[in-house]
Order: C-alpha cells, then sequence, then structure tokens
C-alpha cells in the first residue's frame, strides 16, 4: 500500500516532521511517496493521505489549502490524516488554539472530514525571519515523541490494519499483509 505524506512549508520545519512521518510509516512496511503539496498532481495511486502545513496568522499553509480545495473529491474518497504545525509551545492551550485554527480552515470545505487532526508545536528561526518576527527568540517547540507517536498509529487511524515486514516462512521471503 502506497502512502503520499505530503507538506506545506514555510521555513522547512514541518518538512522535516513531514520526512520523519513517512520514515515511520516506512519502518511499519508502508511504501510512502514524500513531496510538497505543490507537486501533487494525482492522488490515483494512493490508498491514503497525510497532509502537513504551518500555521501563519491562523491559517494553514495556503499551498495546502489549495490542495485540499483542488483535490477535494480524490481526497473524500481516500483516508486523510492532517497534521498542522505551529504554536510556539508545546502547552495545551497552545495547541487548543492552533487546532482551533486548523477546524476553521477545514470547516470552510463543508463536509471534508480527515479521518485524524493533529497539531505539533513549530519552530522560530529568528535568521529565516523578517522584522519585526526576527526579533523573536529562537524557539523548537516539535515534541518528536508525540510526533512518533502520531505516526506509529497512522496506519489504525487511516484503517489500514498493519503491513508486516518481509519474513522467511515455509516457501522463502514473502510479504505479510494483514
Amino acid at each position: 500500500m502506497k502512502i503520499l505524506v505530503a507538506y506545506g512549508t514555510k521555513k522547512g520545519s514541518t518538512g522535516e516532521v513531514a520526512q520523519k512521518v513517512a520514515e515511520i510509516l516506512r519502518e511499519q512496511g508502508f511504501e510512502t511517496d514524500l513531496r510538497p503539496v505543490s507537486e501533487v498532481k494525482d492522488l490515483g495511486s494512493y490508498a491514503a493521505v497525510v497532509l502537513g502545513g504551518s500555521i501563519y496568522t491562523g491559517r494553514l499553509h495556503p499551498d495546502l489549502l489549495a490542495l485540499l480545495k483542488r483535490q477535494r473529491e480524490e481526497l473524500e474518497k481516500l483516508p486523510v490524516a492532517i497534521f498542522g504545525m505551529g504554536p510556539k509551545t508545546s502547552e495545551e492551550k497552545d495547541i487548543a488554539g492552533s487546532r482551533h485554527q486548523v477546524d476553521a480552515s477545514l470547516r470552510k470545505l463543508h463536509g471534508f472530514a480527515p479521518a485524524d487532526v493533529a497539531i505539533f508545536g513549530g519552530v522560530i528561526d529568528p535568521s529565516k525571519l523578517r522584522f519585526p518576527f526576527n526579533r523573536m527568540p529562537a524557539s523548537d517547540a516539535r515534541d518528536w515523541d508525540a510526533i512518533a507517536l502520531w505516526a506509529e498509529s497512522l496506519p489504525g487511524k487511516l484503517g489500514l490494519g498493519e503491513v508486516g515486514l518481509a519474513r522467511v516462512g515455509d516457501g522463502g521471503i514473502g510479504q505479510d499483509v494483514h
């Protein structure tokens, strides 16, 4: 089964999280394609889709929103999980605020309902920002353990079951699909 992991990022940290998600799915035996959402043209070869986007000024990354609108009919036929990156901290109130922003963006798609939505803390790298944001203190609120746990849970949340890794059996090596 092939899973698309696509992301919209401004400064790169959302892409790093998408890369980790794709890596964990591969370790679980799934074939993955990792790409920026701006490069996604066709969803026909995928069993499921994981989409990630940075959150700026209360909105998901514009490329991610454009994909959701452009491919809506295809996405409604597939199990989809979404993650947002953006709060300055991993504190519950900041995560909840960003979740509210993502939910508001998704409500505008009237009826689109992803199988799961997760919010993770973001990164502030003042060297990559313009004034006045380049005056903010540097921070990295990504919780890599939480990201890994979420990625490991995706096959179940997306209704994919488990794909076993190749194993030696009675007749040689085979792919064990449950």
